[in-house]
């Protein structure tokens, strides 16, 4: 079964889900801020921290018009080119170091999503364990091309992609000497919705890359989705995070507060460990939960001789006289010596109308 390994950490079907938390522009161009968020993300318990490493030249122009300008008004950067979002959003690339020690110190991965090859030059100067390619990053094959020849792991999102895309992509990878890949499902809406998520095509992916690891980048509010992914078989779930969303910031609408990391850490373990295995049978740690189940007791004193009846037995808990599924054939028959009130009914009690002397 495929496992690979980020920072020394194993990620696998039978790991608990590897938790990133994705920075992205929520420092609002703030050092500070930006610290702030790491020691946030480890005290939450996420496993990595993950920045975008990019500045507006090195993914746009600065140009106005036609699809440079984001001219929905339901988009949450309405109003501005994409030369502007970038520049607002981007983290400063003398930033990353510190950040990345800071994570380290705090006993956290720490890596990046390179938006172009300079800044794969550049992340390779810090020795980052692992990349991550963005969804709209996924079929730039020079780019991915770059990132695979260095050899390490790397998680590619699949948002706004065809299949065929994510194929070819997969390819270009492995080609080019990447082995441990991580493939995300992802909705790149701005926040997608649970409607939108379609968390079913996890198992399906995995069906159609069995040598991959496959995860979730999920852009919706809240942890549900994420949680339940895991019980499809994500086991790399990321989520951008932020302070507080009222601080405002070019993803907070749809990013989590710490509280809410935290909680996703917690619940996306505990939904791993309560899959579990196929269980048919009564588990041992069951065993003594038997007794509160229902059995056959003796309600009124009886006579040996005496007939069972409706009277002096019934089904009540405890669990340890006979099974109610024997009820009916009990009805009618005889004791065999004198019971006390209070007395689970035993076979042995019973007279049998059989050979054999069962019921």
């Amino acid at each position: 079964m495929k496992e690979l390994k980020i920072g020394g950490i194993t990620i696998s079907p039978n790991h608990p889900p590897f938790i990133i938390a994705e920075m992205s522009g929520n420092h609002n161009q703030s050092l500070d801020r930006a610290l702030e968020l790491v020691k946030a993300a480890a005290d939450a318990g996420a496993h990595a921290l993950k920045l975008q490493t990019y500045t507006a030249d090195t993914i746009t122009i600065d140009h106005r018009g036609g699809l440079f300008e984001i001219t929905d008004s339901g988009s949450l950067w309405y109003g501005k080119n994409l030369y502007e979002l970038y520049q607002e959003a981007h983290t400063p690339w003398e930033w990353h170091k510190e950040i990345f020690g800071y994570a380290n110190a705090l006993g956290m991965i720490a890596f990046s999503s390179p938006f172009d090859e300079t800044a794969v030059d550049f992340l390779e100067s810090l020795n980052v364990p692992a990349y991550k390619v963005a969804s709209f990053e996924s079929t730039h094959h020079p780019l991915l091309k770059k990132i695979a020849q260095t050899g390490k792991p790397v998680i590619i999102s699949s948002g706004a992609s065809r299949l065929d895309d994510l194929y070819e992509s997969i390819q270009v990878l492995k080609e080019n000497g990447c082995k441990d890949i991580v493939i995300l499902k992802c909705t790149s809406t701005y926040p997608a919705t649970p409607e939108n998520t379609n968390l079913n095509t996890i198992p399906v992916l995995q069906q159609i890359f069995p040598g991959c690891i496959i995860g979730l980048s999920d852009h919706t509010m809240g942890i549900g989705a994420a949680v339940a992914a895991v019980a499809l078989g994500a086991r790399v779930i990321e989520k951008h995070f932020t302070l507080r969303r009222a601080d405002g910031g070019v993803d907070s609408a749809f990013s989590l507060e710490p509280e809410e990391l935290k909680a996703l850490v917690i619940e996306s373990k505990r939904a791993f460990h309560a899959l579990g295995i196929v269980q048919l049978d009564t588990q041992k740690s069951e065993q003594k939960s038997l007794q509160y189940k229902r059995s056959i007791y003796v309600v009124k004193d009886i006579q040996a001789g005496e007939v069972f009846t409706e009277e002096n037995i019934r089904v009540i808990r405890p669990g340890d006289g006979l099974e109610p599924k024997f009820w009916k054939y009990v009805i009618g028959k005889k004791a065999i010596v004198s019971i006390d009130k209070g007395s689970p009914l035993k076979l042995d009690n019973i007279t049998s109308n059989t050979p054999n002397g069962n019921l």
